[in-house]
């Protein structure tokens, strides 16, 4: 269920995706994108997103009407420069970066992150088959 969500271009013909690639080049460098992994258990969605080098602080989380959203910045990094300001190579990028994933029937207020060495773990908990039903309404 949660890889079908996941496939977001299944609409894109393959021949001029990737001839728009090669003609016009990659507009957005994959090293730009955060790369996720979602897994879904019975009871978890878990997703695992890479954010090296990107401070605790500089990352904001947000789960409203059934979508995860997750936004970085990196406002700056030092390059290894030599004596004239010159340097060799620089593949390292700044700026903000954002991903937004439809992962339905969360139980919102249970939802935890935890960040270590690079790797930001989110597991948001699901909503239990009781917890799905409609509320029944009375009527006076």
């Amino acid at each position: 269920m949660a890889n079908e969500m996941m496939r977001r271009n299944d609409w894109l013909d393959p021949f001029f995706d990737d001839f728009g690639r090669h003609f016009f080049g990659n507009m957005q460098p994959s090293d730009q994108v955060l790369k996720t992994d979602i897994k879904e258990t019975e009871k978890n969605y878990v997703a695992n997103v890479d954010v090296p080098g990107i401070a605790k602080d500089d990352i904001k989380l947000n789960y409203q009407d059934g979508i995860l959203n997750i936004s970085v910045k990196k406002t700056d990094f030092n390059d290894h420069e030599d004596k004239d300001g010159n340097v060799l190579m620089s593949e390292r990028h700044y700026g903000a970066m954002s991903r937004s994933y439809r992962l339905p029937n969360v139980k919102e207020q249970d939802i935890k992150a935890h960040y270590e060495d690079g790797v930001l773990t989110i597991t948001l908990p699901k909503l239990t088959a009781d917890e799905k039903s409609p509320h029944q309404i009375g009527i006076e």
